[in-house]
């Protein structure tokens, strides 16, 4: 039987896995039945050795019989803190206030999908596969990290990711050459000012009025210190004071999000808005406390090795292939391409009619299985095909 024939044949299993793994979410760091879920349902497959590298993820090797690279192919597994609000589907998320909001429980059962295929057509298989089911993907430091430093990945020749997407249509395969997520860190603010009668302002030192100077300068780090060109944002997404309309408080309490490209702007953003909480504070006498938490790093795909799953997937999937612009979002993925030349891939996964085009991390957030028979075909494909010599 031809390797697309039984790409065809397996796609029930995959949905099967998908299922049980949405009925039964874990959040990051938390993928005790989720990963022993994925080890024994490898261990029905020949030719795979399996280990688990840190306590919650899990690795499948697969050895060719051919003589070739040695690749990654990655999947992450964990699960959000959202309570599931779909009503429309038999498999339904059974814990409270989690759910796959995601697609992880679609790439961790793409992956399984893989698994057999490759398994079944060892003797078509130059080089080795590593399996990698990722576990917390979603919560930093994040799961990649902690697998990059078991070293067992180090002698790896090329990494593949690739993300079920519900803003691209269900059929329409993203890649992109270089840069396509964003570094992306969080700050931490607390002013120290203080408190008085809110009608005598001149005998306290306001951190509301003091946090919202810092909230604007914020802002002209963006328009007048960086370039245009250079995709950065800063979104103050909390801030909090005071208790009561007639009281000047104490203290006020800010944090948010940073996203850049590059490390050399990343670095820029962090000293400038250092440098305006510290001067802001002094001027109007106020103590703070201020902290900039580097997260995860910019996924940059190899232009090479991109250009090569390019030719597989327009080879696959002719003209449904398209550049899919760049994402200011975060990805831990990047903890493997940094060190391994990777690429990582979008696989359109969304469907209006269906009402599967909610955003990811949405209550009713849902994938079209539809999407998955591309999501394996793609993954099998750059397995034979980059593993050869």
């Amino acid at each position: 039987m031809k390797i697309d024939e039984q790409i065809v044949e397996v796609i029930p299993d995959v949905l099967k896995w998908r299922r049980t793994m949405h009925q039964n979410p874990e959040l990051s760091f938390e993928e005790y039945w989720t990963s022993e879920y994925i080890e024994q349902e490898l261990k029905k497959m020949n030719f795979i050795q399996v280990n688990k590298p840190t306590n919650t993820s899990v690795l499948g090797i697969i050895k060719g019989n051919g003589t070739g690279k040695k690749i990654g192919l990655r999947a992450d597994i964990d699960a959000l803190p959202i309570q599931e609000e779909r009503e429309d589907i038999e498999f339904k998320s059974k814990k409270d206030s989690v759910m796959h909001a995601c697609g992880h429980d679609g790439h961790a059962a793409i992956l399984l999908g893989v698994a057999q295929v490759l398994s079944n057509n060892i003797e078509k298989l130059s080089g080795e596969v590593y399996l990698i089911f990722q576990h917390a993907e979603e919560l930093p430091p994040g799961g990649a990290i902690e697998m990059v430093n078991t070293g067992l990945f180090k002698d790896l020749d090329f990494v593949y990711a690739q993300h079920l997407f519900t803003p691209i249509p269900t059929g329409k395969i993203g890649i992109t050459n270089g840069s396509i997520t964003a570094n992306s860190d969080t700050f931490d603010l607390v002013i120290k000012g203080r408190g008085g009668h809110a009608s005598q302002p001149e005998n306290t030192v306001d951190p509301v009025g003091v946090g919202n100077q810092i909230l604007n300068q914020f802002q002209t780090i963006v328009s007048r210190i960086t370039s245009p060109l250079d995709s950065v944002v800063i979104s103050t997404t909390n801030f909090h004071a005071g208790t009561a309309k007639n009281i000047i408080p104490d203290t006020a309490v800010l944090g948010g999000s940073v996203r850049t490209l590059s490390d050399e702007v990343r670095n820029l953003v962090k000293e400038k808005m250092e440098k305006a909480v510290a001067n802001i504070c002094k001027f109007y006498d106020a103590d703070y406390d201020f902290s900039f938490d580097f997260g995860y790093s910019s996924v940059v795909n190899d232009d090479d090795m991109t250009n090569k799953v390019r030719e597989i997937a327009t080879e696959l999937f002719g003209d449904r292939v398209f550049e899919y612009p760049l994402a200011m979002g975060g990805e831990d993925f990047s903890a493997f391409s940094r060190s391994i030349p990777g690429t990582y891939v979008w696989i359109g996964a969304g469907n209006s009619e269906k009402e599967l085009d909610y955003p990811h991390h949405h209550p009713k957030f849902g994938i079209d299985e539809d999407s998955f028979i591309d999501g394996v075909k793609i993954m099998v494909h750059v397995a034979f095909e980059m593993t050869k010599k």
